[in-house]
């Protein structure tokens, strides 16, 4: 049964492209495009997204954002634990606010524990199980991914 519905999404999402006028009230644009994915989760996903493999292009997006954190912060570790020691409140590398008032500190703490639980929650299930993702759910996660990685782009530091 979920082999069908795949095999229907697939081709439901194929023929947008077929140059036809879609009906009344029915975008012709991309989910990544009504969904405003960051271009960078783009170009890692989109072809697996396309594809039907929406597992993969959630692993791919969120394997792009802990190369990301990894490099901005230095620190040699993956995951969770990297996510913990980049936005941590000791020693912090990567700073989202300033981190002066209270609640400057209590956004970075929460950051902190959002992107070390989607590491848990959303990336590592799919590195290490088959799991079988909808496309809403990719699309979800894709978004999520998204507005983490527009969020580190705003960072405070490092510059």
């Amino acid at each position: 049964m979920f082999k069908k519905l795949e095999q229907f999404e697939r081709i439901a999402r194929t023929s947008r492209n077929l140059g036809t006028k879609p009906p009344s009230g029915i975008s012709a644009a991309h989910p990544f495009d009504e969904r405003n994915i960051h271009t960078a989760i783009t170009k890692v996903s989109k072809a697996l997204f396309d594809n039907g493999h929406y597992s993969q292009a959630t692993f791919e997006a969120f394997k792009f954002l802990d190369a990301k954190v990894k490099n901005l912060s230095g620190v040699n570790d993956s995951g969770h634990g990297l996510m913990m020691n980049a936005f941590g409140d000791k020693n912090t590398k990567i700073k989202l606010t300033d981190m002066i008032t209270q609640s400057e500190q209590d956004e970075q703490s929460g950051y902190k524990f959002i992107f070390a639980g989607s590491m848990s929650a959303i990336r590592n299930p799919r590195g290490h199980e088959i799991v079988h993702d909808s496309i809403d759910q990719c699309l979800d996660h894709l978004s999520m991914a998204s507005q983490l990685l527009r969020r580190i782009e705003e960072r405070k530091w490092p510059l």
